[in-house]
């Protein structure tokens, strides 16, 4: 199972260069990878033995082990999901090919897109822990949003994938709620276990429910029913793939794994049933009067979706075996519609049976595998529909599941099956009759004929629903293994079994019911187009309902942006303050607490360190100039540093030094853009209010401090870390091994952070183009001093040239001191960093200090030089460095993985050197260059905009001034 996973993995990650390559011809090789896949499910079919399983320790401590599980349930959703895959990546190869011999513009990424959601939808039926699952199924609907919005260019597809994201991710975070709920109820997290011993009680029944919440949406369900039809601006193969036998089976998959344990829990089946019938007759309704050959199919599917919620969803061995069977057979048909749709729009180029007439005449072949499929929809026998609507009405009429349930939901069916009838007869008609045309319309008289390879998917397909309704006692032996594991409704439940012929009964009347009223009713359209049933929407438009939603949520966001959002930082900040004062004070005020116990300081040095900083902050409050105030704020940092020197930790005295000095630096390159010092009435006004703010703010975090030590009762986990960084992070400095592999998760998001700053900052101050080194020497147009006047030769400068950057700047702003201590300090402070960086595992240092460092040395280049001198010293994109840093450090979960250790977590690795004997590292070496690479790519993109990107506007605006001036 692990291994299909991988190779569904590598083989996305090469489909764009295959692609590049091949062309659409490199649709060939990709389905091989599925269809290797299905041999290896054929192979390891779980007849009657123990499943087989796969438990990969990753995150025990959050109940996140990677654990696979191949039953009878996930061997059936595999085939489904892995043999359809590889047919419809092989029928790619043709849809494709354009009349000009192109290919299109996005075709590599597609191409991986449904490689990869064909791994990720197998990797969620074969996932046994729900986290795991609900991993996969956000994958899903990610790819699905990417495959759905295929022709980005086109309003109709952005929407349809953005509707398709917004419903089904809200589902699936109500889905993760439930998941969280039951876990935590159970005990477990493994879907095996939960079933196996579902638990009781209010709690579960809530959980359960959220669950269902998720699947509902995912398989288009009512009230979520009305994404899929747009879904379907999709290009075909996604249709054929994910909206008939994959993505949109899901739900239904997860409603019939719960329902072994879950089908009895308050609420299951009023929700299941209820919702499953709505869906199937509202969609039924709808997919007769359509005239777009897709949508008749996608309604047509949600009305099956909701037939099959009923079926798998109601409880009973012989209702779970009809609902698999009716599954089954829809994921074949269906996908062979789809596909079928796809050779004509190909061909015509029309999806409408207004303009298709003698399309039968002139496609014979197509024709006759579009009639295979349509009569299995429409339950003719001897198909396999046939079969499964024939088990679907004998187990409802007989279940003892549904109780007095039973009639209404055979009554449900059959109205629901009659519009099964009717919409496949329409769209056989609409798609290849005469439809009393003396010849073929224009655009079916001028198609170009498909390839053979363009009907070999679709012809297998409907093959397949015609041999497994020939023979459906396969098919029968492999779904029973799962519907066996119900609990028996009664004495007679779990005796059923498919065939093609069980007689003159009940079922056989039902089915030449529907048969005949529907088509009746498809015969006498016209007469009953003319009552004006038509027009009537049961539950309303469902995408005015969408719409109306996502407009008053926008209106609703504006309307409390105005509120919150002022406009001001100085008022945000307030609020934010202000909340932070207030509610962790009140709770203190009226909760239980222990008695505060603290120690002013260990040493007379910390009250004197202490002072300077009070006079400090008492000195920045009422500082007009702007600089003295940010040099004064800069104080109180640097007394913070030495407190926490003082205090035995030279780590964070260390970083906190290095971050008030990036900190001064960049105010610094704000503060040219603003007046030297603030508007006195201003200061007045509001001194007053932000001291008192900032003295509320002070107290409150001191007073939480005390009374939070206080209230341990134990020794802190601090004692225990040590010891644990030593023998588990292989580092003796407990503060790097805490950021690179105990808390390594946290320090991953961080650092996310951190690149999403940098790259908001940029994106402001750059407002077009976002992306670039800094300026060279080479980019250089005129020098800054050829805007200004000419100045005499200064002595304090002279001839020589120390940094290369210097050429380009205004004699009057060098510094020949500040240039030869920059060309001697700076590869010392290189060195420096690299120290800090190979040493910080072990002594005060790590990737975030050696980026700082290496950042500051860059700082001072820029200060000496200007700014091309900052793209001399590095002249790489900031952004590609953002980008590796981050790919390492998230890169090294897996590194980890595969050499035995936890992801994210530190593995030892001895490699024998001649002459040195044995090298020993651990691979957070990697995650902290992954750190270091970060820091000194943000250092590079804040000096880039906020310092090379506002010279460029200070210099243009002088060149304006002097242009008007002359």
């Amino acid at each position: 199972m692990l291994v299909i996973l991988i190779a569904h993995a590598i083989a996305a990650a090469v489909a764009p260069v295959l692609v590049y390559r091949w062309g659409r011809l490199a649709f060939y090789p990709l389905a091989l990878v599925p269809a290797a896949s299905l041999i290896w499910v054929a192979l390891n079919w779980p007849h009657g033995r123990q499943p087989a399983e796969v438990d990969i320790p990753w995150i025990p401590q959050l109940s996140m082990n990677i654990t696979l599980r191949f039953d009878t349930l996930a061997a059936i959703m595999s085939v489904l999901v892995l043999g359809i895959g590889a047919l419809v990546l092989f029928y790619c190869a043709q849809y494709f090919h354009h009349r000009d011999g192109r290919t299109e513009r996005r075709l590599p990424s597609f191409a991986a897109e449904l490689v990869a959601f064909s791994g990720a939808m197998f990797g969620l039926v074969v996932s046994d822990n729900m986290l795991l699952l609900y991993t996969f199924w956000e994958l899903t609907t990610v790819l699905s949003f990417l495959l759905v919005g295929h022709y980005a260019e086109r309003a109709t597809s952005r929407r349809a994938a953005m509707q398709a994201l917004l419903v089904t991710t809200a589902g699936g975070l109500a889905m993760l709620g439930g998941i969280v709920i039951l876990g935590h109820t159970a005990g477990t997290y493994l879907l095996s276990e939960l079933v196996a011993e579902a638990p009781h009680g209010t709690a579960v029944a809530v959980g359960v429910v959220l669950v269902l919440v998720g699947a509902l949406s995912k398989s288009a369900i009512v009230p979520f029913h009305f994404w899929l039809p747009g879904a379907m601006a999709a290009p075909t193969p996604v249709s054929a793939y994910l909206h008939a036998a994959a993505m949109v089976k899901a739900g239904v998959y997860l409603i019939a794994r719960l329902a072994p344990g879950f089908a009895d829990s308050p609420g299951w089946r009023p929700t299941v049933i209820t919702l499953g019938l709505l869906t199937m007759l509202l969609a039924g309704w709808r997919a007769v009067r359509e005239y777009d050959l897709k949508l008749i199919l996608a309604f047509g599917t949600v009305s099956q979706l909701g037939f099959i919620t009923v079926m798998v969803g109601a409880g009973g061995r012989d209702m779970m075996l009809a609902g698999l069977a009716i599954l089954c057979a829809h994921a074949l048909f269906k996908a062979t519609l789809f596909m079928v749709v796809g050779v004509i729009d190909h061909s015509t180029g029309t999806r409408d049976i207004r303009r298709l007439a003698w399309l039968g005449h002139r496609m014979p072949a197509l024709f006759v595998i579009a009639a295979g499929a349509t009569a299995s929809m429409a339950a003719l026998p001897p198909f396999l529909g046939f079969v499964a609507k024939e088990a679907d009405f004998e187990t409802i009429a007989h279940s003892e599941s549904l109780g007095g349930w039973a009639p209404a939901v055979l009554a449900g069916v059959v109205i629901g099956s009659i519009f099964t009838t009717i919409y496949a007869l329409r769209f056989l008609w609409g798609a290849f009759a005469r439809k009393g045309s003396a010849g073929p319309t224009i655009l079916v008289a001028n198609l170009h004929r498909p390839a053979t390879s363009f009907l070999v998917a679709p012809a297998i397909l409907a093959a397949a629903g015609l041999f497994f309704g020939v023979v459906p006692n396969y098919l029968d032996t492999a779904l029973d293994g799962y519907a066996a594991t119900m609990p028996a409704a009664g004495a007679d439940d779990g005796h059923y079994t498919l065939a093609l012929w069980h007689g003159l009964n009940l079922p056989l009347l039902l089915s030449a019911l529907v048969l005949g009223l529907g088509v009746a009713a498809f015969v006498n359209r016209e007469r009953l187009s003319r009552t004006g049933l038509g027009s009537w929407h049961p539950l309303g438009n469902a995408d005015r309902i969408y719409d109306a939603v996502i407009r008053g949520a926008d209106v609703a966001s504006v309307r409390l942006t105005a509120i919150t959002q002022r406009g001001s930082i100085p008022v945000t900040q307030s609020v934010i303050l202000s909340t932070l004062v207030l509610l962790p004070v009140a709770v203190l005020a009226f909760g239980a607490r222990d008695q505060p116990q603290f120690q002013l300081w260990d040493s007379l040095v910390q009250p004197v360190v202490g002072l300077l900083i009070l006079a400090a902050a008492v000195a920045a409050t009422v500082m007009r100039n702007r600089l003295a105030a940010v040099l004064l704020v800069g104080i109180t940092g640097y007394g913070c540093g030495a407190i926490f020197a003082f205090h035995g930790a030279p780590d964070l005295a260390l970083t906190q030094f290095l971050v008030e000095t990036l900190t001064l630096v960049i105010f610094v390159l704000v503060l040219r853009t603003l007046p030297a010092e603030a508007d006195e009435a201003s200061m007045k006004r509001y001194r007053l209010p932000r001291a008192a703010l900032a003295l509320a703010v002070g107290a409150t975090v001191t007073t939480l401090g005390v009374f939070a030590m206080a209230a341990r009762t134990r020794t802190g986990i601090a004692a225990l870390l040590p010891d644990a960084a030593y023998d588990r992070g292989h580092g003796a400095n407990t503060v790097n091994v805490l950021l690179v592999d105990i808390r390594a998760w946290d320090t991953l998001g961080e650092i996310s952070v951190l690149v999403a700053a940098a790259t908001g900052v940029a994106s402001l101050v750059f407002r077009n183009r976002r992306f670039g080194a800094a300026p060279r020497v080479s980019d250089a147009g005129q020098p800054d001093i050829g805007v200004l006047p000419a100045t005499a030769y200064s002595p304090a400068v002279g001839d020589t040239t120390w940094l290369r950057g210097s050429e380009l700047r205004d004699p009057r702003n060098r510094s020949l001191v500040l240039e030869v201590a920059t060309r001697l300090i700076f590869p010392l402070i290189m060195v420096l960093s690299v120290y800090f960086f190979f040493t910080g595992h072990n002594t005060p240092g790590g990737g975030f200090a050696g980026g700082l460092t290496a950042g500051l040395a860059l700082v001072l280049r820029y200060l000496a030089g200007g700014r091309y001198e900052l793209g001399e010293t590095l002249p790489l994109d900031a952004g590609k460095i953002l980008g590796a840093g981050l790919a390492l450090s998230a890169g090294t979960a897996a590194g980890s993985m595969l050499l035995g250790a936890p992801a994210l977590s530190s593995a030892v690795i001895e490699l024998h050197v001649p002459l040195l004997g044995t090298v020993k590292f651990v691979t957070a070496l990697f995650f902290d260059l992954g750190v270091y690479l970060i820091v000194l790519g943000l250092v590079l993109d804040v000096l880039r905009s906020l310092g090379a990107r506002i010279d460029e506007e200070l210099v243009s605006a002088r060149s304006t001034v002097k242009a008007r001036a002359s």
